[in-house]
């Protein structure tokens, strides 16, 4: 038998396609991929930070950015189609595109909801739907990244945590329907990891270092997360040391929710 080990040369010849690739956890996870011998293809809304993005990996003819929106489906087919011309198929599909809204049920308004459906959950559909047959014929991977808050109750962000807690649910029931395809479905739950979107819960009236310290002291491990750790887990996900584990969904929050 194979043996599956995660290896520096893990990805070598494959094609991954990362949504939300141009920061955060997307790009980490980017750069871990191209470390490991990969070719990625970064799809992201603002062009000017997708061509930093690339600019950033230093990885040439490796390395492609696409310019779309996962809430658009013509956008999604058009990634898929790119990732397809320019490295040969999809072997690997982060849905790591999200964004994040926070307050109380009271003063959510319907723009903010419909924006938190459209991209954290019908995103994830639409880009999974138009990736399936690369990864089909790949008997390829997927790791969707969910959140701590789809797991568990978050204070004043009901309507984030239910998306996220749609992806862990659309995960695991994925997971089923692709089985007998040999593509397998995972998703990472990281808590607060510093990211864009966790900046976005920082005060612009308070000292960000006494911010960060407040949620770190939350935390069994004393700190939050960066987003190379959450993206070392998405590389184990995808790569062969993973190859039956499908349906499951790793926190990555240090101890959070032990």
């Amino acid at each position: 038998m194979e043996k599956s080990i995660f290896a520096v040369d893990a990805f070598v010849g494959k094609s991954i396609l990362i949504s939300g690739g141009t920061s955060g956890i997307g790009a980490a996870a980017a750069e871990i991929f191209l470390a490991c011998g990969a070719c990625v293809v970064l799809m992201g809304r603002d062009e000017q930070r997708g061509h930093g993005a690339l600019a950033a990996l230093a990885a040439g003819e490796r390395a492609r950015f696409i310019a779309g929106d996962v809430c658009v489906a013509a956008d999604c087919a058009h990634a898929v189609e790119e990732a397809v011309r320019a490295f040969g198929g999809v072997d690997v599909l982060v849905n790591s595109a999200g964004i994040y809204a926070e307050g109380a049920l009271d003063d959510l308004t319907e723009e903010t909801l419909d924006e938190l459906i459209a991209t954290n959950i019908k995103g994830t559909f639409r880009l999974t739907q138009a990736a399936l047959p690369p990864l089909r014929a790949a008997r390829g991977t997927i790791v969707n990244v969910a959140s701590d808050a789809g797991l568990h109750g978050n204070y004043f962000c009901a309507a984030y945590a239910a998306t996220k807690g749609a992806v862990i649910a659309f995960t695991r029931s994925l997971a089923l329907e692709l089985a007998h395809d040999h593509v397998r479905v995972n998703a990472v739950a990281p808590a607060d990891v510093l990211t864009p979107l966790t900046e976005q819960q920082f005060s612009p009236y308070l000292p960000r270092t006494e911010q960060l310290r407040e949620m770190a002291a939350h935390y069994p491990l004393g700190r939050i997360g960066t987003p190379e750790e959450a993206a070392a887990v998405i590389a184990f996900l995808a790569s062969p040391a993973a190859a039956w584990v499908t349906g499951s969904i790793y926190t990555v929050d240090g101890g959070l929710t032990a």
